[in-house]
């Protein structure tokens, strides 16, 4: 009987350690794949999206790169008074027709947005690669700046999109910064018993919001919710240390990671914040 206990033993160790081994060389030969989840669309693909009533059609851009490449935007203009642009980067996974949707939550505030795909996504070229995202989401600010007329400036960033927003806001001095279900980098968003393999073989990307807002210098506001099952609340609030007097950490109760704009007090937060 000890025997087979002690074989048993053997097995559950030699199959832990294997699964281990495993889920090592997942994120190290696929980790691009798991981070950027991106839908490619066909350059003649046509985007569709509820009309709105104080919202104008779209308007479609591309914009090159620095080493050549191209970036695919859209413009989405308030019917309102404009009392600001926002540059808005998106999360992780699908392409534009998935995010456009979001841009009535902003343009029925008032505002002109200016949305765009990541290399490799949607339209857009490339292939996504941490600091060439930080580099183009520079150009695409560089462009909107003598594009888009405006009389303020937002970055907003969501998910992933975060790090992209706060870096870009550490180059620049927007007048606010948004970041929606931010983490504190991106081992922040990483199953938690699954942390330990990063020792191993730690990530290539860092995307690290914790390292970039110490220098951001204008009013930033973070929203995050109670229920996030892909960023936890606790990775957001390790960046709550990093805020200043003027600044807020909105959290709302109950929401998750995709559902924060089905509850009232996320857009009056955002109304608060971008009046």
């Amino acid at each position: 009987m000890k025997k087979i206990t002690t074989k048993i033993i053997s097995w559950i160790v030699g199959s832990a350690l294997l699964l281990h081994v495993i889920v090592l060389l997942v994120f190290y030969f696929f980790e691009d794949n798991l981070i950027f989840q991106r839908k490619a669309l066909p350059q003649e693909y046509s985007f569709k999206f509820e009309p709105d009533a104080k919202q104008e059609k779209y308007e479609e851009y591309f914009i090159k790169t620095y080493d050549g490449e191209t970036l695919n935007a859209l413009l989405f203009k308030t019917k309102l008074r404009s009392k600001g642009l926002i540059l808005y980067f998106h999360g992780n996974a699908d392409n534009l027709q998935r995010w456009g949707k979001y841009s009535v939550d902003f343009t029925r505030l008032g505002f002109d947005i200016l949305m765009v795909d990541y290399r490799g996504y949607g339209k857009s070229t490339g292939v996504p690669i941490e600091h060439d995202l930080y580099k183009d989401a520079l150009t695409v600010l560089r462009w909107a700046q003598d594009s888009v007329k405006h009389i303020r400036l937002i970055i907003y960033g969501r998910s992933l999109g975060t790090a992209v927003a706060s870096n870009l806001a550490t180059a620049v001095t927007p007048d606010l910064l948004i970041l929606e279900t931010p983490f504190d980098e991106l081992t922040g968003a990483i199953y938690k018993p699954l942390k330990s393999l990063l020792y191993f073989l730690p990530l290539h990307s860092k995307f690290s919001n914790k390292a970039f807002l110490p220098k951001v210098t204008c009013r930033k506001v973070i929203i995050h919710g109670t229920k996030d099952q892909v960023v936890p609340l606790a990775s957001a609030s390790r960046l709550k240390p990093l805020l200043v007097e003027g600044d807020d950490f909105v959290i709302i109760e109950g929401g998750s990671h995709r559902n924060l704009r089905d509850f009232k007090s996320f857009h009056r937060a955002l109304a608060e914040a971008l009046k």
